[in-house]
């Protein structure tokens, strides 16, 4: 038998030789690719300008344009209620808010009380002194507000209200007490517009510390004074007896059960222990 030429051997050697050679330079380019995960990214650095006096100016009067926005509302809608202006179409105010602006029957009222709270916040400045409301066209300065009386109040007081919930918490405190209790729940917040609930909680506490004794008694009669209470709604003026005392609350028996309601929700007639028996003896009648 004739061998095999070695010339083809040569060539099958040659073609295992760059298949060999391919495959490890190939294992070496990607040994020596650079892991994703590490890969340094260069971004350019834009360079933000730093307002002018005249644009912080500027900035400051918009700022306070939007916060006194919602309050103007309120506002305007005092006017309408004290001149009674919707006199010629409606017999109400309350009906004419509904119609006109499809309000419902409490939140024209709060829009009012808010727009008060703004005012006051406006006024207050931190020494504890009340100065004059500051104009629409007052000049604001980087450094802080100037009233009309000259006085600067520090820039931490351009933190206002945005919306009527955020104020409601307040509404019934002394304007004293409203801008305590303001500049509390904004260092709370971190020095930005604090919730409702932040407002909230402060003067809860507020009302822990303060707190004066539940003046109520068991089988004392006392009117229900609805106010905002949902659940209350339909019984305000309605009468009900005292069945238990707790610290911030009273437990009331109706007409329909047993309702637990706040302090504030509930008016004493200051009956005579026996015409508070008898009104006992009309409640279990009925």
């Amino acid at each position: 038998m004739n061998k095999p030429p070695r010339k083809r051997n040569k060539a099958t050697s040659a073609a295992s030789t760059d298949s060999t050679s391919a495959a490890s330079s190939a294992n070496e380019d990607i040994s020596q690719q650079e892991d994703p995960g590490s890969a340094t990214i260069t971004v350019t650095a834009v360079e933000v300008p730093e307002l002018t006096e005249e644009e912080q100016r500027d900035r400051l009067h918009l700022e306070r344009r939007v916060e006194k926005a919602v309050f103007e509302a309120g506002k305007a809608l005092m006017e309408l209620r004290d001149r009674r202006l919707y006199r010629s179409t409606h017999s109400t105010f309350e009906e004419y808010c509904k119609d006109r602006f499809g309000f419902k029957r409490r939140h024209p009222y709060r829009l009012i009380e808010a727009s008060a709270v703004f005012d006051n916040l406006m006024r207050m400045c931190p020494n504890g002194t009340q100065t004059e409301t500051e104009s629409s066209d007052a000049e604001i300065y980087p450094n802080g507000t100037q009233t009309e009386n000259g006085e600067m109040c520090p820039i931490g007081t351009q933190i206002l209200p945005t919306t009527e919930r955020q104020v409601r918490p307040i509404t019934k405190l002394e304007p004293q007490q409203q801008w305590e209790v303001w500049q509390t729940a904004v260092e709370e917040a971190g020095g930005k517009v604090p919730s409702a609930r932040v407002v909230g909680d402060v003067v809860q506490r507020i009302m822990e510390r303060t707190k004066a004794p539940n003046p109520y008694r068991v089988g004392e009669v006392c009117q229900i004074l609805a106010k905002d209470n949902p659940e209350l709604r339909g019984k305000g003026g309605c009468w009900a007896i005292v069945s238990a005392v707790n610290e911030f609350s009273c437990t009331v028996r109706m007409w329909d059960g047993e309702y637990t309601v706040g302090l504030q929700h509930l008016k004493s007639f200051n009956y005579l222990p026996a015409e508070c028996q008898q009104m006992l003896s009309i409640c279990e009648s009925i």
